[in-house]
């Protein structure tokens, strides 16, 4: 009697009968770390390291300057225009990004792309149990490298004081 398939598009494996259990298949040419279905995805995609992904470079580096463990100043040739001064009044000379507690962490980064050449990059810091909130633009310079044009943390930009 013909059994059907277990679900939707399956079929059941059948063992050949001249086969043994304990008979092994000849090895395949493919890494071991290759999918066997091209129709999943990832197929063929290579993951970067996460250092190598600019929004969560930047992150960490603004989330090492907000939390005092590096200076303002190591910011100074990875930002453009406004952010650099957003950076200093978001800086933990007078009241820190974080209360004291577990190291925090960049835990998810994720990004926009309005345009060729712009990222707004939202990143989820965890510290102990809070998660607070870091969002910044990335913009590509004729040079071809990125550099940060604005930064917000947890909803905070502060503004500049006026004499």
């Amino acid at each position: 009697m013909h059994r059907p398939p277990s679900g939707p598009g399956r079929t059941t494996a059948r063992r050949s009968p001249t086969r043994s259990a304990t008979t092994r298949r000849p090895a395949t040419t493919r890494p071991a770390t290759a999918r066997r279905d091209g129709r999943r995805p990832g197929h063929g995609t290579v993951r970067r390291p996460r250092e190598a992904v600019p929004r969560y470079w930047f992150a960490d580096r603004l989330l090492a300057v907000l939390t005092g463990r590096r200076p303002v100043h190591s910011m100074l040739s990875h930002t453009v225009g406004e952010a650099y001064e957003q950076l200093v009044r978001l800086a933990p000379a007078d009241e820190p990004f974080l209360p004291p507690g577990r190291e925090p962490a960049v835990r998810h980064c994720d990004e926009y792309a309005p345009r060729d050449g712009v990222v707004e990059a939202f990143a989820r810091i965890s510290s102990g149990e809070r998660v607070h909130a870091l969002a910044f633009r990335l913009e590509r310079g004729p040079d071809l490298r990125w550099r940060c044009a604005a930064v917000e943390a947890d909803g905070r930009h502060r503004e500049r004081a006026e004499p």
